[in-house]
């Protein structure tokens, strides 16, 4: 399994493996172990609600200690590290993946998307997947990014909220 199968899957039906909005956090620690919390929640308490809870590239968001969101951040032209159950046999990843190579591999799965509107502007642009509604943010490179092409957009970000 590579990088680009766990961000089509995810585009696909709205998980990243068996992790779901609306499960439980402790569900999801149960599967990751503990997750590295947020600053906000080690200083209010696990009941403020629409913190990440993070581990490494992998973040859920929780609130009433549910699942409320679920993100994949990467940083174009270095490496990221997803949890064992996310990308299994993988201590570090790749994290460069341009906006053209992942709506090819969308296209090939079948997997319809959409210009998300709301989030295309300026040096950025957003894809929303359907009928999955996950959310993908690229972006032109940064200065400290070491990527091929400066004048091309890079994935940021893949999320999912509940309603």
């Amino acid at each position: 399994m590579t990088l680009t199968d766990v961000l089509v899957d995810f585009a696909r039906t709205g998980r990243i493996g068996p992790l779901h909005c609306g499960m439980p956090l402790a569900d999801a620690e149960d599967l990751l172990g503990p997750g590295r919390p947020h600053p906000a929640i080690r200083l209010k308490g696990p009941d403020i609600d629409g913190y990440p809870y993070a581990w490494d590239g992998l973040e859920l968001e929780v609130t009433q200690r549910r699942v409320s969101g679920l993100w994949i951040r990467l940083r174009p032209g270095s490496t990221t590290k997803l949890p064992p159950l996310v990308l299994p046999e993988s201590e570090t990843h790749e994290a460069t993946v341009l906006r053209e190579e992942l709506t090819a591999a969308l296209d090939s799965a079948g997997c319809l998307h959409e210009v998300n509107s709301n989030l295309t502007f300026g040096r950025q642009s957003s894809i929303l997947t359907q009928p999955a509604n996950v959310c993908a943010v690229f972006s032109l490179p940064g200065g400290n990014d070491h990527v091929p092409h400066r004048d091309r957009h890079y994935l940021d970000v893949m999320h999912k909220h509940t309603a």
